[in-house]
């Protein structure tokens, strides 16, 4: 009984989290909002029996991730975007294009089989590890996924610094 009510409140309070970051107008408060979902979620990782990868979620989603989301906010000047209300009247067609995505999200995941079990089993977790077993399966399986992804970071990064100093410039 015990261990539902504590997933039940993580999963509960991710929820609730996530959508206080989407819906806050001042950027400042949801990132503010997000270090307290990266928080939950490491903790839902710690329910899980997954130090490591707590560790990681608090060290480099809470700690970088979160700091550079705070850095851009701050660097770009949104004092003017925030006063005007261009997109007042749009939350209907929002919230009609979100249930749908829901509905068909739904739909495939629960047509969803899954399929047969892959060689990393719970007792192979325990003898290997999981940062063992991570880091295997990360830089052996996923090594080309790994690398887009840092490249799609590095690509936003850039974005967010060309976008400060045209915004500068003016």
């Amino acid at each position: 009984m015990l261990p539902e009510l504590f997933f039940g409140y993580y999963a509960s309070a991710i929820v609730i989290f996530s959508l206080l970051v989407v819906t806050r107008s001042n950027p400042v408060h949801s990132i503010m909002w997000m270090l307290l979902l990266f928080f939950h979620i490491a903790g839902l990782y710690l329910f899980l029996n997954a130090e490591f990868i707590a560790a990681i979620q608090v060290i480099v989603y809470a700690g970088a991730i979160l700091v550079l989301f705070l850095f851009v906010v701050l660097l770009l000047n949104l004092r003017e975007e925030l006063k005007v209300k261009k997109f007042i009247g749009s939350w209907p067609a929002g919230l009609f294009i979100a249930a749908a995505l829901l509905v068909i999200i739904l739909s495939v995941v629960k047509s969803f089989v899954p399929g047969p079990a892959g060689k990393y089993s719970i007792e192979f977790i325990k003898q290997e590890t999981h940062t063992k077993a991570l880091g295997t399966l990360l830089y052996t399986d996923y090594l080309f996924p790994f690398e887009i992804a840092s490249l799609v970071l590095l690509v936003a990064i850039i974005g967010a610094i060309v976008l400060a100093k045209r915004k500068k410039g003016n």
